[in-house]
């Protein structure tokens, strides 16, 4: 049960974000840039940072929505689960394996990023702006997973929840929008 009244009909970070919208809506337009946004990371490559801080932090509902997003961006599932259990023997690039080796950093604490991380993640080709987006990345689903967790929001546990989120949010991004969420709970 929610520690605030939050919609039933929202849960996890929808709801938060429906609760307060002039709060949501910078929050909103930074995840949407970061995640749909011009960038030379694919948009699954920044759906596996969200999905691999969420991970960390235990967050069920954010883990399970960014998990369904990037499976529907990849196409398959497989990858997602290598990178949430241990990216390192994943089939991603080397570059996105440093890359998420420091958003695994951040989402611990900032100050766990070091120099040699940084220094891997250049050589294997991330460009500042790729390392810029991952910190930013990381620390703002650190950010969403605490409010998710914090306020005890409401969790499905049915993944055909998440697979109808993650539809949702490939095809609409990030943004607020007319009845966003209204194939949500069919």
């Amino acid at each position: 049960m929610p520690h605030i009244p939050l919609d039933a009909n929202l849960p996890g970070i929808t709801g938060i974000l429906n609760y307060r919208t002039d709060t949501a809506l910078p929050i909103r337009e930074l995840t949407h840039l970061l995640l749909r946004g011009e960038s030379t990371l694919t948009r699954a490559e920044r759906e596996l940072i969200a999905t691999v801080v969420s991970y960390g932090n235990e967050c069920k509902f954010c883990t399970a929505a960014h998990a369904a997003t990037a499976d529907l961006l990849l196409g398959e599932k497989e990858t997602v689960e290598k990178v949430k259990h241990n990216h390192e023997h994943a089939p991603v690039s080397t570059k996105m394996k440093t890359l998420l080796t420091i958003a695994r950093a951040v989402q611990v604490s900032g100050k766990n990023v070091t120099t040699e991380m940084i220094q891997h993640a250049k050589a294997e080709g991330a460009s500042d702006l790729e390392i810029h987006d991952t910190v930013l990345i990381a620390a703002l689903f650190s950010l969403y997973n605490r409010l998710v967790d914090g306020l005890a929001s409401i969790t499905p546990t049915e993944p055909a929840f998440y697979d109808r989120l993650a539809h949702i949010l490939v095809e609409k991004g990030y943004l607020p929008s007319e009845n966003r969420y209204a194939s949500l709970n069919s």
